[in-house]
């Protein structure tokens, strides 16, 4: 099995990469206190002077790694994809040969995600922003469902040809339509969405393609 997603180093969307632990170290702070200031004051309520304060730096240290509040959301947006593919890639077993496995793998990261990571829920991708926040080629599902085809292919020795993308892009604006309602209104996730997400999901694979178990 392959890595997964391979989406843009966080250093890559910050104004100087770092090369030291130190600064490293410095990155991750920022971006978790943002995480969390987003949780309390929202996406347009984020300045880089509380940044600055709540991580005892000075805003001249945020300016130094993120010129302005949207670089540095863009790079919190790149973690959350980053951290939401090795979840998945984590819970999927490497003998299992059930396709419903990588589907309920997906699912089960993002709620949980959106339980339990700071800022993510308000955040996600950044398509909350922009559907092409990440990257500006493609949206953010779209980068979603090409890693989810290239899985597919190597569990089950296929191509992941244009189809089978095309497929996996459906299945992702379908299941992220409706997992983004069932938080909309409760934090915790209206179970409801969530099992009609799964449902919803796995008849489309079941009528659109051929994978074993399908």
């Amino acid at each position: 099995m392959t890595d997964p997603l391979e989406l843009p180093l966080i250093q890559a969307k910050v104004r100087t990469e770092p090369v030291q632990q130190r600064s490293t170290q410095r990155v991750t702070l920022l971006l978790d206190v943002a995480a969390e200031l987003i949780d309390e004051v929202g996406i347009d309520g984020l300045t880089t002077s509380d940044v600055a304060s709540r991580s005892e730096s000075s805003v001249g240290v945020v300016y130094r790694y993120f010129p302005n509040i949207q670089s540095l959301l863009r790079a919190l947006a790149t973690r959350n994809m980053q951290e939401f593919m090795e979840k998945v890639f984590g819970l999927i077993a490497t003998d299992s040969s059930d396709w419903r496995e990588v589907i309920n793998a997906a699912i089960d990261s993002f709620v949980s995600m959106n339980r339990t990571v700071p800022g993510f829920r308000a955040l996600r991708f950044g398509d909350v922003i922009d559907e092409r926040f990440i990257e500006g080629d493609l949206s953010n599902n779209a980068q979603l469902a090409r890693a989810f085809a290239q899985l597919i292919a190597e569990r089950y020795d296929i191509t992941a040809d244009d189809q089978l993308v095309f497929n996996f892009e459906v299945i992702v604006e379908i299941a992220d339509a409706l997992l983004q309602r069932a938080f909309l209104l409760d934090r915790e996730g209206d179970d409801r969405f969530i099992a009609a997400a799964r449902d919803i999901v796995g008849e489309y694979v079941r009528n659109n393609t051929t994978l074993p178990g399908a």
